[in-house]
């Protein structure tokens, strides 16, 4: 598909979502459909966590703030702003640098104005940026890494800008402009960016054994990578040469990684003899002369580091959180894999088992690789074969990130053939493993722990035998799990277009979470199947439910933050206790 192509398939997407705003009775601006599209895209292909749509754009004394959304790691240490430039063209159009340091400027200004407190003090409680800068101002000090990404449908002549300071903090700042964004979705992954010169950043090749394959997987080399050079590397791409890493990084305040940070700052000699080192993975490399004549590892393309996080951003945050670190004297032993073929599916498996077999510093919980385990790959092979009441859509279970777009990409082979494909398997009808374990999580009677994010919630619900136990599954349950999706999506709408400016999606959990507490032996799972939405008489009492317990969750915070009060059991227990509207009996869901 070419980069046009794309153009106008993104922006039939952008206008899809906004005609079924229209539908649902609300109202989508195409800028913030664009910024949905984009950061969801990038979140499934782990450049960002779990990023959410926030539109502000006002002035503040003499100051243009704007925001289009947002992202906060589960721990709370990093944050991700994205700011929009959409024009809705359907011809590839420049947008010039200035346009775009401009519209940085403006996010930067609304995080440096959250970060003091200014903007709180400027607004009123009941404003949609209310409780995103609350939460700015009150980790602010915690925060170890900071980026801001301009989203735009245009093509940018600049990517990656100098790092500006914000109240004391580093902040990156990135474009995601259409053509990177093409160059995304063609390869399902963003590695193709991702590429190491050590001739540039080491002034010669590493010194290396290297080992060609005796199969057709692939070759590897053995060498110890300069401390300095991970640094820059990390600094440049940040978590996307993580990507390919079970986790994200802990922060520093876990015993291991603390242990690292302790090492680097007081026997950085030691270094290489207590850490185990790192594994990655690459698609090219090439290979020259080190200073001694040897053979060396020139470059690496198409890089990821698959065991050994950690470690890289470690020496990252230390170095930067005590700059007085010498990193000269440390290097990291690596074992480099550099792959024969790009078969994403083997290739998940083989990152899956050295993930599992590698002598990792932290242990590896059997939640971190669960891609591959026996219920997703029965839920996405029921996907494949389940097909709507209609006999011609069907539900797409992503297993694997990016799968959805590989599929539209090799099945779509001619525009009239892809929007078949897209009209059977809609956007819309896509679930992935983290939204599965939300949907299942609120019925199941837990919006206190689906309000901790989608990754620890995904982790307690993997954590679940009864619920993900091998063979646990069939058609009928399979078409259960996506009546539980119709509802909590159901739900979503209608909070989304209920006016309400703060804790949407605690709102949509508890009203989910309550409706199955108080009805979920008489509420008909199966006629939602069949019909493939909730009846009307349905989602008008999820409409008189959700503003009600908008109130609840409010009056029993007590002035805390509803999104943090809502992750607390008590929070759920208080819920339960309070006086809420009866379903009535005329919902035709209801079981007779």
């Amino acid at each position: 598909m070419t980069l046009q192509e794309f153009l106008i398939q993104t922006q039939n997407e952008v206008n899809a979502l906004v005609s079924d705003r229209m539908t649902e009775g609300g109202y989508l601006k195409a800028e913030a459909a664009f910024t949905d599209v984009v950061m969801q895209h990038m979140a499934e292909c782990g450049m960002t966590f779990d990023p959410r749509v926030l539109h502000i754009e006002r002035k503040v004394g003499a100051a243009t703030l704007k925001l289009n959304g947002y992202a906060v790691s589960d721990e709370a240490d990093q944050v991700d702003l994205f700011v929009t430039l959409y024009s809705g063209t359907d011809t590839v159009q420049p947008i010039s640098d200035s346009e775009v340091v401009k519209a940085a400027e403006q996010c930067l200004k609304f995080l440096g104005s959250s970060a003091d407190g200014r903007l709180v003090k400027a607004i009123d409680p009941s404003d949609d940026a209310y409780e995103f800068s609350l939460t700015i101002r009150d980790c602010y000090a915690d925060l170890e890494q900071v980026r801001v990404y301009v989203l735009t449908d245009r093509q940018a002549k600049t990517r990656t800008f100098k790092p500006r300071d914000v109240a004391g903090k580093s902040v990156r700042l990135e474009v995601m402009d259409i053509e990177r964004l093409h160059r995304h979705w063609s390869e399902g992954k963003p590695r193709d960016e991702l590429v190491a010169s050590f001739e540039e950043i080491c002034g010669s090749p590493l010194p290396c054994v290297y080992v060609p394959g005796e199969n057709e997987e692939y070759d590897y080399a053995l060498t110890a990578i300069p401390a300095n050079a991970l640094r820059l590397l990390y600094d440049r791409y940040g978590a996307r040469l993580l990507e390919a890493n079970v986790r994200s990084f802990l922060s520093q305040t876990g015993k291991v990684n603390k242990g690292i940070r302790d090492t680097l700052r007081d026997t950085p000699e030691r270094f290489m003899a207590y850490n185990n080192g790192i594994v990655l993975i690459a698609d090219e490399a090439g290979l020259g002369r080190a200073g001694d004549s040897s053979t060396g590892l020139a470059w690496l393309k198409g890089m990821q580091i698959v065991n050994g996080g950690q470690t890289t951003a470690s020496i990252y945050f230390t170095k930067r959180k005590f700059p007085e670190t010498d990193l000269a004297r440390v290097r990291v032993p690596a074992k480099v894999i550099i792959l024969h073929r790009h078969d994403p599916e083997a290739e998940e498996i083989l990152i899956g088992d050295i993930s599992r077999y590698a002598n990792s510093q932290n242990a590896v919980k059997v939640s971190d690789l669960s891609a591959n385990k026996p219920f997703h790959v029965e839920l996405e092979k029921l996907a494949l074969s389940t097909y709507c009441p209609d006999g011609v859509g069907r539900w797409f279970y992503e297993r694997a990130a990016g799968s959805y777009n590989v599929m539209l990409a090799r099945e779509g082979t001619t525009p009239a053939r892809l929007r078949q494909i897209r009209d059977a398997v809609p956007p819309a009808r896509k679930i992935t493993k983290t939204d599965l374990a939300k949907y299942i999580q609120a019925w199941s009677s837990r919006p206190h722990i689906v309000s901790l994010g989608s990754q620890k919630n995904f982790e307690r619900f993997m954590a679940e035998p009864e619920t993900t136990a091998a063979g646990s599954l069939d058609v009928a349950g399979y078409k259960k799990l996506i009546a539980q999706a119709i509802l909590f999506k159901a739900a979503q709408k209608v909070v989304r277009n209920g006016g309400f400016s703060q804790a949407q999606a605690n709102i949509a959990a508890y009203t989910v979470a309550y409706l199955a507490e108080k009805c979920r032996s008489r509420l008909s799972l199966e006629s939602i199947w069949q019909r493939q939405s909730v009846s009307p008489q349905l989602s008008s009492f999820i409409s008189e439910l959700a503003s009600r317990m908008n109130e609840v969750l409010l009056q029993t915070a007590r002035g805390a933050q509803v999104s943090e009060w809502a992750k607390k059991e008590e929070c759920w227990d208080k819920v339960k206790l309070a006086s809420l509207p009866a379903i009535p009996d005329g919902v035709p869901e209801l079981a007779r």
